[in-house]
């Protein structure tokens, strides 16, 4: 038997939004409180409002970039001298200068008339296609040929021209990808001398080198070798 705390427990948590109206949202409309449209701010926010005061300091030494900068009483009763006025001035254009032409420029014969000729002369030039040709019926050919080309005959040499550029009497053409082996290959027996050659050169290992005093070593033979004309030929670097 179930005891009632177990029973209990065993109820579903109510949701406290689940009566609240709702636009089909996971978030809820909740209602406004009355106070909120009709409420002023308070003085600590009117002060925190306010705009932050420069500094006097800051305002002593603004930069000259400053719209506001203050004015001397001196500098403001200051008379200037016939120098300084001079200098004040603008800069006064030189007396040969000329300025700029304007762009529209003035058409003096603008009631002249056109020749003939050079109506001509101003029209687009007629390109005549000479790839295409009209033909009269579908059966015709596409390039018209005319009489006398059908019914030319082809001299000896336009003849010895026209034919195609015949391959070297001693070419071989490529060697196809399959090469046939003859029977004499299959049933040849390799000499002794043979198999002793194609076996590979056997050397140590090189773990084994430092136990081996002698590996390093050159031979007498080696020492007293003499280079032949045709290495020392082959041994020169290529000149470029």
């Amino acid at each position: 038997m179930m005891s009632s705390w177990i029973r209990e427990l065993a109820e579903p948590k109510t949701a406290a939004c689940a009566n609240a109206p709702s636009c089909g949202q996971e978030s809820t409309i909740w209602e406004r409180p009355p106070l909120v449209n009709f409420g002023l701010p308070s003085d600590r926010l009117l002060k925190l409002a306010e705009p932050k005061k420069c500094h006097p300091a800051y305002l002593q030494q603004r930069p000259r970039q400053s719209s506001e900068w203050p004015v001397s009483p001196a500098a403001m009763n200051y008379k200037a001298t016939p120098w300084i006025r001079k200098l004040a001035q603008p800069k006064v254009l030189h007396p040969e200068f000329q300025p700029a032409r304007e762009v529209p420029t003035q058409v003096t014969n603008v009631l002249a008339r056109l020749s003939s000729r050079l109506q001509c002369l101003a029209g687009p030039r007629v390109m005549k296609a000479t790839s295409c040709y009209e033909n009269i019926y579908p059966e015709a050919v596409i390039r018209p040929v005319s009489k006398l080309a059908q019914e030319t005959t082809a001299s000896p040499r336009t003849l010895e021209l026209a034919m195609a550029k015949r391959l070297h009497p001693d070419f071989v053409p490529m060697r196809g990808g399959e090469w046939p082996v003859t029977q004499a290959a299959k049933q040849a027996v390799a000499t002794p001398r043979l198999v002793e050659l194609a076996q590979p050169c056997k050397r140590p290992p090189m773990s084994f080198a430092q136990f081996n005093p002698d590996a390093f070593t050159v031979k007498e033979t080696a020492k007293r070798a003499i280079c032949s004309p045709r290495i020392k030929e082959l041994a020169q670097p290529i000149k470029r």
